[in-house]
């Protein structure tokens, strides 16, 4: 799920940047590869603990799915992102696989057990539109807004991310963040920082924003509301769908 989100809002932040057709297919392949080694490197580093959960969702862990067949898909996958980041040129390449890929392998390996754990997170959605960018013919880094705009909707997807699960992290020693400052501090920090993150979308880019995007600010507001003050599932929903303009009006800026 996270894989395909992330090469979703790569593949049309590239198509609004106009890339060249085969050039945005090579960006959002480059992502995509990237992804796939967080994944299943992901997998592989916490084998001992799903198996120990008893995770029915993970093939490893249940056995269906051979250790060796995984560590084989995340040494194809990892050839593949670099190969095709260096045909986006080497700035682009650098940022993908060190800043993007490699803040997600920081996360894996230990950071997410940390209070440091919504940095991989700030560091790869911030550099995800340089990747972009870098590609291009002007091979110029995003504007800062953009930048900003990644960042903080990264970190507050990190934190949408972990509430379901914090009971369950909590048990198996995994304390990052929105573990340490608890349920409702991470619940109005993510609304925050989505709230920012749509405000920087619209506002950063030059020129006056379109009304339609205005309007999505007055969406982004209302939805605040429920994520702030509801109770059950009703806040996660509602900041999911935060998380979700935030993704539009990021694409629609370019």
């Amino acid at each position: 799920g996270p894989a395909r989100a992330v090469t979703a809002v790569a593949g049309l932040l590239a198509l609004r940047g106009a890339l060249p057709p085969p050039d945005a297919a090579t960006v959002t392949a480059a992502v995509l590869a990237g992804q796939l080694t967080i994944g299943w490197g992901n997998d592989l580093r916490d084998l001992p603990r799903d198996r120990a959960a008893g995770r029915a969702d993970k093939p490893l862990a249940t056995g269906d799915l051979p250790v060796g067949t995984v560590a084989l898909a995340l040494a194809a996958a990892a050839l593949a992102c670099l190969v095709l980041s260096a045909l986006t040129g080497w700035r682009g390449a650098l940022v993908n696989v060190l800043l993007v890929t490699g803040a997600g392998h920081a996360y894996n390996l230990g950071l997410k057990a940390t209070r440091w754990s919504w940095a991989p997170y700030a560091c790869a959605f911030g550099a995800l539109p340089s990747v972009v960018t870098l590609a291009g013919p002007g091979t110029a880094w995003a504007p800062a807004w953009a930048t900003g705009a990644g960042a903080a909707l990264g970190v507050g997807a990190h934190l949408l991310n972990t509430l379901p699960d914090l009971a369950d992290d909590e048990r198996a020693g995994v304390r990052g963040l929105p573990h340490r400052i608890g349920e409702r501090p991470s619940r109005a920090l993510a609304a925050v920082l989505l709230a920012a993150a749509s405000l920087l979308a619209v506002l950063g880019p030059a020129g006056s924003p379109p009304a339609w995007a205005l309007a999505a600010l007055v969406s982004v507001a209302v939805l605040t509301v429920p994520v702030l003050t509801a109770r059950g599932r009703t806040p996660f929903r509602a900041a999911v769908a935060v998380a979700l303009l935030d993704v539009v009006l990021l694409v629609a800026a370019g």
